[in-house]
């Protein structure tokens, strides 16, 4: 039987230094949800990513995330897929220790639908 993790928003991950990729569809949706031109938010908002091969979020000097005020999360409706998958379909390590999820014993019928639920997602292929 699969374990879901139900997100309780923590903000743990939020607070986690790293990196959050962003695609060009979210640079998109995140601009226009901030009222701003796409442009403008990649300058704002925006660095090259550790791989050099695409943008991710900007951090606040303490790691954390440029969008949590506190515990909320200013994009919250239109936040990167990335932020929507943890922490069932991506971890860092040791997230457990800081995460406050809470973990679900599901068929495989209901953590698929779960899953996509929480993510977003149409299919999980």
């Amino acid at each position: 039987m699969p374990v879901f993790l139900e997100c309780r928003r923590c903000t743990a991950c939020c607070r986690w230094p790293g990196q959050v990729a962003i695609s060009e569809s979210e640079i998109s949706r995140i601009a226009e949800f901030l009222n701003l031109s796409e442009h403008a938010f990649i300058q704002e908002f925006t660095r090259i990513n550790a791989a050099r091969n695409g943008l991710a979020l900007t951090e606040k000097s303490d790691g954390s995330c440029m969008f949590l005020d506190g515990n909320e999360c200013h994009i919250q409706a239109v936040k990167p897929q990335q932020c929507r998958d943890f922490p069932n379909l991506w971890q860092f390590p040791g997230f457990e220790k800081l995460c406050q999820a809470i973990p679900r014993i599901l068929s495989e019928t209901e953590y698929r639908d779960k899953i996509r639920t929480a993510t977003g997602r149409k299919s999980l292929t």
